[in-house]
């Protein structure tokens, strides 16, 4: 029977090979659906390493923003009108000369 998320269950010892390799026992391999060459995300917690398949950490990431929206009743609607004011923002941290251009300031040389 597949595990939970919610269940913490030792799994095995292995070791690192010399390319930084794991082996994950088949078993868990099978019940997570992880296939050679999966991608799974490496967190580090504190001292220690979790292992996350990319397609959960995808789902959970999901379901976490979503939780988020509902508890602070923000809508779809809500949420792609704040777009283009943060494309904005963001497009003006990135590319500050342009931005500057575009709200009719001028670039200064340097030898000014």
């Amino acid at each position: 029977m597949p595990t939970t998320q919610s269940q913490v269950e030792y799994v095995a010892n292995t070791r690192i090979g010399e390319k930084g390799q794991l082996t994950i026992p088949k078993q868990y391999r099978d019940e997570l659906g992880l296939d050679a060459g999966a991608s799974v995300a490496v967190l580090r917690v504190g001292e220690g390493l979790m292992l996350i398949p990319e397609q959960n950490r995808f789902r959970i990431l999901c379901e976490s923003i979503a939780s988020v929206f509902e508890r602070r009743q923000v809508t779809p609607t809500d949420l792609l009108d704040t777009l283009p004011e943060a494309r904005q923002r963001v497009f003006a941290r990135r590319y500050p000369e342009l931005a500057g251009h575009e709200r009719g300031e001028t670039r200064r040389s340097k030898g000014r």
